[in-house]
């Protein structure tokens, strides 16, 4: 663990494969041993894999969803009997992709808009059960984050075309950071949207506004 000179907080690391559930376990595990509770789950890992419904194999469909989709769901499952009961917190990443659709992201699609459904039903359940542990999602629009720097570059010659195509697309005309992502992660962590549960929060300079 490492004491942050800023804050005074905390903070340890344990590296694992959300897509497994015994290592799932095992980070939910470590959390609840290391603070004695999880007071906040942010399900934050994903990955992207750019094909058409032609072009996208079974395997790259299971590669993406294991991370995206069931990585969401064993989190949330396994750190809701550790959670603090009343006043957790679970904030699942998903994507303006969750929301829309995009012809060559077949695979990502289906991920980010299962996380934005299994969101709505684990908030139902946690409000039906009196736990007082509230669920949302984030839906980021193009952020400048490696992701997405890596897919842009990865198009070779088009990437310029690409990326200038996406800036003009963007109503406020620029990507955004990851500042921008952390800030709804922590609107959403606080008790200033205590009174928000299965809700989505898209934060996308008006991508999907238009």
């Amino acid at each position: 663990g490492e004491i942050s000179e800023a804050t005074g907080a905390e903070t340890y690391a344990h590296a694992a494969d959300v897509a497994v559930r015994e290592q799932a376990e095992g980070l939910a595990a470590a959390a609840a041993k290391r603070f004695g509770k999880v007071d906040i789950l942010v399900n934050n890992a994903g990955v992207v894999f750019s094909g058409n419904i032609e072009e996208t194999s079974l395997s790259d469909w299971r590669a993406v969803n294991s991370v995206n989709s069931e990585g969401v769901f064993l989190g949330m499952k396994s750190c809701l009997d550790l959670m603090s009961k009343p006043g957790g917190s679970i904030i699942n990443i998903s994507s303006i992709e969750g929301i829309i659709g995009d012809p060559n992201l077949i695979a990502y699609n289906a991920s980010k808009g299962a996380v934005r459904l299994m969101t709505k039903s684990a908030a139902l359940h946690c409000t039906q059960a009196g736990y007082g542990v509230r669920v949302n999602s984030i839906h980021p629009g193009f952020i400048e984050t490696p992701m997405v720097a890596a897919g842009i570059a990865a198009m070779g010659d088009a990437a310029e075309e690409f990326h200038q195509n996406i800036i003009a697309a963007i109503p406020m005309g620029h990507l955004g950071q990851a500042i921008d992502i952390a800030n709804a992660v922590l609107f959403l962590a606080s008790d200033e949207s205590r009174y928000m549960t299965g809700s989505e929060m898209v934060v996308d300079g008006g991508y999907t506004a238009r």
